[in-house]
């Protein structure tokens, strides 16, 4: 679940703490506008390495739509090594 609180309930840290410990995030506003997020560590390195995986599919499937076409033999030339 996602919670929005001023940034002035940080007064109250245990209570936005224990939010994130149930999983869910917590984003902080300053003058109504977004501005911080708390959020497990766990959590935040999951979307990290999710992020790292779609940039790297993209890459591949923009690599697939430009370069030239290889034959399954050397596409994997070299792999078993």
């Amino acid at each position: 679940m996602t919670y929005i609180r001023p940034v002035s309930s940080l007064e109250n840290y245990a209570e936005l703490l224990s939010l994130c410990d149930e999983g869910s995030v917590v984003y902080l506003t300053e003058n109504e506008q977004s501005k911080y997020v708390i959020q497990v560590v766990r959590e935040y390195e999951k979307l990290k390495a999710t992020v790292q995986l779609l940039a790297e599919l993209s890459k591949g499937i923009e690599s697939f739509r430009t370069e030239e076409e290889w034959t399954l033999e050397e596409a994997f030339e070299g792999l078993e090594n």
